[in-house]
């Protein structure tokens, strides 16, 4: 069956993901999970109340899974940064997220950045 389904139809091709949509979705993919904890640790040090704590840390969850979704278009780029705004802004309530944030802007600037430059020199 070397490239074909069980009903002999071809089969179909990936699209071919760009750079920034890659390394984005990494970068995302990482922090959903320390947003995750950092939810938690939120909850569990009580700077919140339990159904705004954990409720705002699922919505910020839902809120980058939706970004790694939509990093093909440039709204899932914009959404991406305004995710990395909240989390440097959840540095008020736990100031540990202030160095948190800082070092996942500072990955999602160099991925935007770069990805975009090598993704522009090999469309050429």
């Amino acid at each position: 069956m070397s490239g074909e389904q069980a009903e002999g139809r071809p089969a179909r091709t990936r699209r071919q993901r760009s750079l920034r949509e890659s390394l984005g979705s990494i970068v995302l993919g990482f922090e959903l999970i320390i947003v995750f904890l950092g939810a938690l640790v939120v909850f569990g040090l009580k700077a919140l109340p339990a159904a705004v704590a954990l409720g705002g840390g699922a919505a910020v969850v839902v809120l980058m899974i939706v970004a790694i979704g939509l990093l093909r278009w440039p709204v899932g780029i914009a959404l991406g940064w305004i995710i990395q705004l909240i989390v440097v802004a959840a540095g008020f309530l736990v100031p540990a997220f202030f160095v948190v944030g800082a070092i996942f802007t500072a990955m999602w600037t160099y991925c935007m950045v770069a990805a975009a430059r090598i993704d522009r020199t090999t469309k050429r």
